[in-house]
């Protein structure tokens, strides 16, 4: 089996290329099918199996509850685990082929089924993908910075990299999930097919499987133990409560487990209110490439400069001004929305927002994990991760959910294109609200917060020092 992880066990040191592109690697595959369920779900559910937005909404939130908690036990499971392989890898091998069958089968809503038991097996199917299999990779996955290495550049750079790997992903869905719909569906003015979905998702699952497994087996859990210079008792597993308790009080990760909460709440906004979007105010769906490509290639781009400025001025100053830089975008589409170009100078100034914050998020979050345990001496990398998998899950399933909820109560009804009616005004309204001004007011909030109350990068130095931590 090919192996690029880095030679070294030691966790201060820097880390190989090959190391470095393997673990990113992974995020390209599941966030392939991530950005699947973010964007084409929901218009799944209304335009090919026929299913009530506001009903499959309600679902949505309702399983929230149970992801949330999964999130914790995972993030428990990571902490205990022991193996060769470490504490993370393990389960990203695991887990991925269960993750694919999963998520085939949530495209497969059996049309012989009454109406009540589509909406069962969706419910059934939608936890098992989510509250299951996705937040048994994600957790692992996000514990892997802290796990691969000490060393905060590497964190944050490993960070970085992860979100260019994510964005290649949504970059590469944006690209040829409606083109391979139409080569499945064998048709370009009907490819909203149950047989294209099935075909189509099961093609990306098999490619996501083949690149977690790649992933899994270039990468190096090197950090075992308690930060040197640390001298309290040795680690020891704590309980939940303890864990849990520890990262309520570290002010830093409540801040990061807000700011994924809302720009993943952002995220799925703009996701399914481009597919919406280019359906019913541009007139074609295959306008969302070009809607969510200037987002995904700007922030692709950026990623590769934040590392320079990284070193420069740290990452909070970098992390809040991506959210400056996205409420100008989403508020300006809102005022150019007639004109194609201006609108993708729009997108990409909300691309180059995304890459800027998210190139930061993962590094921030690992720093604030280690702020909590160099200030309190308890280890909660598992459970410190388990909880921005949940924030970002939050976020993506209320936002989900408020999407379908707010498209239903302005009179969205799917039947209206079959019989070549248009929708209601109101529906027009509330997709463009939903597309521009409620992720431009999140921005906002989350911009204030990082400007005037986060100072991580100072205070964790400061803590460092007096540990005597390099």
């Amino acid at each position: 089996m090919l192996n690029l992880a880095t030679k070294h066990n030691d966790p201060e040191k820097t880390l190989g290329w090959g190391e470095r592109v393997g673990y990113g690697s992974a995020a390209f595959g599941w966030n392939m099918i991530n950005g699947i369920l973010g964007t084409f779900l929901t218009v799944y559910f209304t335009n090919v199996a026929f299913l009530d937005a506001a009903i499959i909404s309600t679902i949505i939130a309702i399983s929230k509850v149970f992801d949330g908690i999964s999130d914790l036990i995972v993030g428990r499971m990571v902490d205990n685990t022991k193996s060769k392989m470490g504490k993370a890898r393990p389960w990203l091998l695991r887990m991925c082929i269960p993750f694919a069958i999963a998520t085939i089968l949530l495209f497969f809503v059996p049309p012989s089924f009454p109406t009540a038991a589509k909406y069962v097996y969706v419910f059934i199917m939608y936890n098992l993908v989510n509250t299951v299999c996705l937040t048994a990779i994600q957790v692992p996955y996000y514990s892997l910075i802290s796990l691969l290495t000490r060393n905060a550049y590497e964190r944050g750079f490993l960070g970085n990299l992860q979100q260019i790997f994510q964005t290649l992903g949504n970059v590469f869905i944006n690209s040829v999930f409606t083109i391979m719909l139409v080569k499945f569906a064998g048709s370009a003015e009907n490819y909203m097919t149950q047989k294209a979905f099935t075909l189509t998702i099961a093609v990306l699952c098999l490619l996501m499987v083949v690149v977690i497994i790649f992933s899994t087996f270039c990468t190096k859990e090197r950090v075992i133990d308690k930060p040197s210079g640390d001298s309290e008792k040795p680690e020891e597993n704590v309980s939940v409560m303890t864990a849990v308790k520890s990262l309520l009080t570290n002010k830093y990760w409540v801040m990061m487990f807000f700011a994924m909460l809302a720009i993943f709440f952002v995220i799925i906004f703009y996701s399914i209110g481009g597919v919406y979007y280019a359906i019913y105010i541009l007139g074609d769906m295959g306008q969302i490439s070009w809607m969510n490509n200037a987002i995904s290639i700007a922030q692709f781009a950026i990623m590769f400069a934040t590392p320079f400025f990284m070193k420069k001025v740290g990452k909070r100053p970098i992390y809040a001004a991506g959210f400056l830089c996205m409420t100008i975008g989403f508020v300006g589409f809102g005022f150019v929305d007639t004109s194609v170009p201006l609108m993708i100078v729009c997108n990409v100034l909300k691309g180059l927002g995304l890459g800027m914050s998210g190139g930061m998020a993962m590094g921030m979050v690992a720093d604030a994990i280690l702020y909590g345990q160099l200030k309190s001496g308890i280890n909660a990398v598992g459970m410190g991760n388990a909880g921005t998998s949940a924030a970002q899950k939050i976020g993506l399933g209320f936002g989900q959910a408020i999407f379908g909820w707010v498209l239903s109560g302005a009179g969205f009804n799917p039947a209206l294109d079959a019989q070549g009616t248009a929708q209601p005004e109101t529906v027009m309204t509330a997709i463009k609200f939903m597309y521009n001004y409620i992720p431009a007011v999140i921005c906002t909030l989350i911009f204030i917060m990082m400007a005037v109350f986060f100072n991580l990068d100072k205070d964790l130095k400061k803590l460092k020092a007096e540990k005597g931590i390099e």
